[in-house]
């Protein structure tokens, strides 16, 4: 097995979803390819496109991206795309195994985080298998966020 590098080569980021790392506990993260049409994939270039009520489901050996939203492509044509379609994400079978297991056993979610074009021009996704907070540990992320920004703000101060 190849090791993958700690982050992914990602060269323009479309859509983030920032709101994922603020109420799941991240565990592991995957690259991912979108099988996509070609109206989807105009869409994204132009940097439309959202991910902030989505999720991933594994059903019959495949991952799903679920309640993604790419809107229509403006200059497309009767062959334009359904903007809220399931899209299947490109993962190795072991992968798939690993997601599969840890969802069934463990309880944990697949949640995306980014829409993103690689150097060579893919449309990937990066997501992660996560478990959700409860209340009081968000409420503890953010005490050890402002504790951090404040820490920055006395050391920039006093060196």
């Amino acid at each position: 097995m190849r090791p993958k590098p700690a982050t992914f080569d990602k060269k323009k980021i479309v859509a983030e979803n920032r709101r994922a790392r603020f109420d799941y506990a991240i565990e592991q993260t995957f690259e991912a390819g979108i099988a996509l049409t070609g109206t989807e994939v105009k869409s994204l270039r132009f940097g439309e496109g959202s991910i902030a009520e989505s999720y991933a489901e594994v059903t019959h050996e495949e991952v799903w991206l679920v309640n993604s939203n790419i809107p229509e492509f403006s200059h497309g044509n009767r062959f334009n795309h359904e903007p809220k379609r399931p899209r299947k994400l490109l993962l190795h079978e072991r992968e798939i195994n690993k997601l599969h297991g840890a969802v069934a056993r463990e309880g944990m979610t697949l949640v995306p985080l980014m829409v993103y074009f690689n150097t060579r021009g893919r449309a990937k996704v990066e997501i992660a298998l996560a478990k959700g907070r409860k209340a009081h540990d968000k409420r503890e992320a953010i005490k050890e966020r402002e504790w951090k920004k404040e820490a920055g703000r006395l050391l920039r101060d006093r060196g």
